[in-house]
């Protein structure tokens, strides 16, 4: 099977990281094209969520430029090119699924999750700790879904769903109390145990919180801009009360549509 355009664009690239190229695409390096990776796969997600294939098309040549870019700039250097990306991509691959391109048998998704994670066990030998390869750019609340699933793994878990509701009533006590000691870093601190405790309770029920704060978020906005339509005067006039009678016609309109 060949791939003409695939070939070509890695050529594109390449041309235009050269001296005849494109002056922005010479100066780019690994870390300032770190915030342009973050922000095609975050447009990659958003249109997944739209369920447009014309813009999930596009956003996912965004992803693979930065891939191609990265590869280029590390080819430059001696490191490594996108053959070595794709190499070493297609033999993690062949070898954590043994269950298609070996011997292994499974009976069940959940038994190649749990095959899976042995095998890149076996492959991440420098890691001592559930907690090593943690990612520390991924969105704290991300980080704190995968630090409770490391952490279940091992068995560390609540012994019933009403052992961690104590937990959370227990975490927001505390930060009352913080709040009336009016220590800002002590409020901090049970704040954090507050939303971590949240994202556990979230995992038990086999929610994703991020998603689930992606909904909140989108649900506000979409409420508060037809707040915004249905004003009849400037938002900032508006008193308590008429904030919360405002958002509760928002909220009935929206539920008519």
């Amino acid at each position: 099977m060949n791939y003409p355009n695939l070939e070509e664009l890695i050529e594109v690239i390449r041309v235009l990281r050269s001296e005849n190229g494109c002056p922005w695409d010479r100066e780019q390096t690994h870390t300032s094209l770190r915030p342009n990776m973050i922000e095609e796969a975050y447009e990659a997600v958003d249109a997944i969520d739209e369920k447009s294939p014309a813009h999930l098309r596009e956003e996912l040549g965004d992803v693979l430029l930065q891939v191609l870019l990265h590869s280029q700039i590390a080819s430059e250097a001696g490191d490594f090119n996108i053959e070595d990306v794709a190499k070493e991509l297609k033999d993690k691959l062949i070898h954590r699924h043994p269950h298609v391109f070996g011997n292994i048998k499974v009976n069940s998704a959940d038994d190649v999750v749990v095959n899976w994670d042995k095998l890149k066990q076996e492959e991440k030998t420098e890691r001592k700790s559930q907690m090593d390869g943690i990612s520390k750019s991924q969105s704290a609340l991300m980080s704190a879904q995968k630090i409770s699933k490391r952490a279940v793994k091992v068995g560390f878990e609540w012994d019933k769903v009403e052992t961690l509701w104590d937990c959370v009533n227990s975490e927001l006590k505390e930060f009352k109390e913080a709040c009336e000691e009016k220590d800002l870093t002590h409020m901090e601190d049970e704040m954090g145990d507050i939303l971590f405790a949240v994202v556990n309770l979230a995992r038990w029920h086999k929610l994703d919180a991020e998603q689930c704060l992606i909904t909140a978020n989108n649900k506000f906005m979409k409420r508060f801009r037809k707040m915004e339509e249905l004003a009849v005067k400037p938002l900032t006039e508006y008193s308590f009360e008429e904030f919360d009678a405002l958002w509760k016609q928002a909220k009935k309109e929206l539920i008519k549509q």
